[in-house]
């Protein structure tokens, strides 16, 4: 079996799920209907991020339940959301553009985390930099306004940003740990794992427990968050999906006076023969 295949232990039996339940089961619910709710636009019971800061929405509900409605009227004809734990299809008008397995992690007690000495604080003046750096290194959505979610870290080899990772989504009592990326010049220098353990280091000086999620064909990734102490708590999906468009407008046909009515026919409009 090839790394990417690797089989996942089983899926964990959720708490619950959407409006009723534990806020890990429905993340981004929880985080843009709470600690970022500065952050959330809404519609009835769909909610997303501002649409600079970072792709995700959700919907409160549950299977069979979920605010479809709502989310199109929140994203609009046509219009993009990126979805956790939404794993059924969605109802028929709807695109579901790309679903890919996601696993989501708690960390146990056993990553404290620690303070890294070569890591610095990354501000505004350093978005082109990390952009460039998630360009080149693709870590998952990261746009010029994610920043603002959380802080995040970076190590400099003079003044390039070589490696980077910081905070994302924010729930009651958890944070999660994200855009954990790393030149690959620099790579096998355990860069990410140090800069992880300093955020998760900010994250626990809280009194708050650091979480991630991970495209669950990233086998070395989660081998890796396990041997760091995380655990599996959940698989699931991610989800790409575009809202329903409008009709395509009916065309009108054109009057018998006007260029391509009857009147300009080549046959006469009664022929030889037919009634009238």
């Amino acid at each position: 079996m090839t790394e990417s295949t690797r089989v996942l232990p089983e899926k964990a039996e959720p708490e619950s799920s959407g409006d009723g339940g534990g806020p890990l089961d429905n993340v981004i619910w929880a985080a843009l209907t709470g600690p970022q709710a500065r952050f959330a636009e809404r519609a009835g019971q769909a909610a997303r991020f501002q649409t600079d800061v970072t792709p995700f929405a959700a919907m409160a509900g549950g299977p069979g339940r979920w605010a479809w409605d709502d989310l199109a009227a929140l994203v609009g004809p046509g219009g993009p959301a990126v979805l956790f734990f939404v794993e059924e299809e969605p109802p028929a008008g709807w695109r579901s553009v790309e679903v890919l397995g996601l696993v989501q992690m708690v960390a146990t007690d056993a990553f404290a985390g620690a303070p890294e000495p070569e890591a610095r604080p990354l501000g505004p003046g350093d978005v082109p930099a990390m952009l460039d750096l998630v360009a080149r290194t693709r870590p998952g959505p990261y746009l010029r306004r994610t920043i603002e979610l959380g802080s995040y870290l970076g190590v400099f080899d003079g003044d390039a940003l070589v490696a980077m990772a910081g905070e994302r989504l924010r729930i009651p009592g958890m944070t999660e740990i994200s855009a954990v990326c790393t030149d690959p010049a620099y790579q096998g220098r355990g860069l990410a794992t140090r800069l992880m353990g300093a955020v998760a280091a900010g994250i626990r000086a809280r009194g708050e427990t650091p979480i991630l999620h991970a495209a669950a064909t990233n086998s070395t990734a989660i081998r890796l968050y396990e041997h760091l102490g995380f655990e599996l708590r959940a698989t699931t999906v991610f989800r790409f999906v575009e809202a329903p468009r409008l009709p395509e407008p009916a065309v009108p046909e054109p009057r018998a006076d006007e260029p391509g009515g009857w009147v300009d026919d080549d046959e006469p409009f009664v022929r030889p023969g037919e009634c009238g």
